[in-house]
């Protein structure tokens, strides 16, 4: 999966050249190991960039190392053993067969938040700072994230890959990329201020030591990455935290989550006004149309299996929680290909305008 080969195939016979634009979103990043899954079984269809945050940079980061290390299937059972990790599981198997049975997600959060109203997270969230502890202090990811080969992530070929995270200081987004993708970049993507402490990384982009926290926050993902020159024109975005929501939430739960929704969707709505903006000025002519390259925006989604699901499921993996969000990914990815691919190298399958207005 070479980076620097063509910027697509426009229609034509061969693989559909995609950038993946992966959102974060804690657990509910299971949604999106079912999509690469997916995406990684069918061989026309060839990964050439990746922009992810939070856990769409650990599932990024996860899928090029094993695509280096031994091609499809290597990354997708390298994928399937971070998730494992993730949520400190021995055996998959049982929730798959407790998920053979029951009704839904909806009904697992509702489940979920009768057995557990807080969350241990939520608890130390509202009562202690991760500094509280001191010297006892480990991020919980880093026995996960350090048993990936970073030689492999950072290679030069293979998808371009792409992490984002917000410097506290100055509250803007940084992207690494290249070499810079270290075990505490993608730490310092998936950082939540309230859970973990902020990851201290020296960056020669200020010539000081920089705290960071999660990329969510300004870059949920950062499309802008994936415009380069190199890259082919098309970008899937792979959205695990919904759009839109018809109903006003009431109860301190659905306030609590949309307002999470709201916040960490903010860039990525903010990037497609941009996006829009532009292709209406080249529709204009007010831009020469070869002046830019085109933009063909796609999105995998599935709103109706994610909106049941609370902020509070983000924090709390559990084995049935993951399977289940991982079937309904591959299943959104498996549709998605069905209805779309023809549109990959040819145009955008996202109405630009009704999404961002």
């Amino acid at each position: 999966m070479n980076a620097s080969s063509p910027q697509g195939n426009g229609g034509g016979t061969g693989p559909r050249r995609i950038n993946l634009a992966l959102q974060g979103g804690g657990a509910h990043g299971a949604f999106t190991w079912g999509v690469l899954d997916r995406l990684l079984m069918d061989d026309g269809i060839e990964i050439a960039g990746l922009s992810g945050a939070s856990a769409g940079a650990l599932n990024a980061a996860a899928l090029k190392a094993g695509l280096i290390a031994g091609g499809r299937d290597e990354a997708r059972a390298t994928l399937d053993w971070v998730w494992r990790q993730v949520g400190a599981v021995g055996d998959l198997e049982m929730a798959r067969w407790v998920g053979s049975v029951m009704p839904g997600l909806g009904s697992l959060t509702t489940w979920m938040e009768q057995v557990m109203p807080i969350t241990p997270a939520e608890i130390a969230g509202r009562m202690i700072s991760p500094y509280d502890f001191g010297a006892l202090y480990r991020n919980p990811l880093e026995r996960v994230v350090r048993k990936l080969r970073f030689d492999r992530v950072c290679a030069s070929e293979g998808p371009a890959l792409f992490v984002s995270a917000t410097n506290v200081r100055t509250g803007k987004i940084r992207v690494f990329r290249g070499p810079e993708v270290t075990p505490e970049a993608i730490m310092a993507s998936a950082c939540l201020p309230s859970v973990f402490q902020a990851v201290e990384i020296d960056d020669p982009l200020t010539g000081r030591r920089e705290a960071f926290w999660d990329g969510g926050f300004t870059g949920n993902p950062a499309l802008f990455p994936l415009f380069d020159a190199g890259l082919p024109s098309d970008i899937v975005i792979v959205n695990i935290n919904p759009l839109y929501r018809d109903a006003v939430p009431t109860t301190p739960q659905d306030i609590q989550s949309r307002m999470n929704e709201i916040s960490f969707n903010a860039s990525l709505l903010r990037e497609l006004r941009g996006i829009a903006f532009v292709q209406e000025l080249i529709a204009e002519g007010r831009i020469p149309g070869d002046a830019l390259k085109p933009v063909h925006v796609h999105m995998i989604a599935d709103d109706a299996t994610m909106r049941p699901l609370s902020v509070r499921t983000k924090t709390a993996p559990t084995p049935l929680l993951l399977h289940q969000l991982r079937e309904a990914g591959h299943a959104a990815a498996d549709r998605f290909l069905t209805d779309h691919r023809a549109a990959l190298g040819v145009s955008g399958t996202v109405d630009l305008v009704a999404t961002c207005d």
